[in-house]
């Protein structure tokens, strides 16, 4: 599996993000996969790839979090989670994502 984690530049939520996809790859006994982090650097180079916010995790270039008619561009992005909004999505529902990615 590929897991990417894609910021903007200076993102303040790239390290929780990682921090938090590290730890869903571990309960996941998935240790081997190492996530990738990739810059957008521009707004149009956001809009072309149908970027939703940063940080933006994918699966094998899947964002398990994208909603449908959701704004793209060079942003930062909230989260929906138990606890409320958040910047980051929680260990839980990346391992919910690691899972159901894994099952189709």
């Amino acid at each position: 599996m590929r897991v990417e984690i894609v910021t903007i530049p200076d993102c303040p939520n790239r390290d929780v993000a990682d921090a938090r996809v590290r730890r869903a790859l571990a309960l996941s006994a998935l240790t081997d996969v190492e996530p990738v982090h990739r810059v957008i650097g521009s707004h149009e180079q956001a809009v072309t790839e149908g970027y939703q916010g940063s940080p933006t995790i994918r699966f094998d270039g899947t964002d398990p979090f994208a909603s449908v008619g959701a704004p793209t561009g060079y942003s930062c992005r909230i989260y929906q989670t138990e606890q409320g909004l958040a910047g980051v999505p929680t260990v839980t529902q990346l391992v919910g994502a690691i899972r159901a990615h894994r099952t189709r």
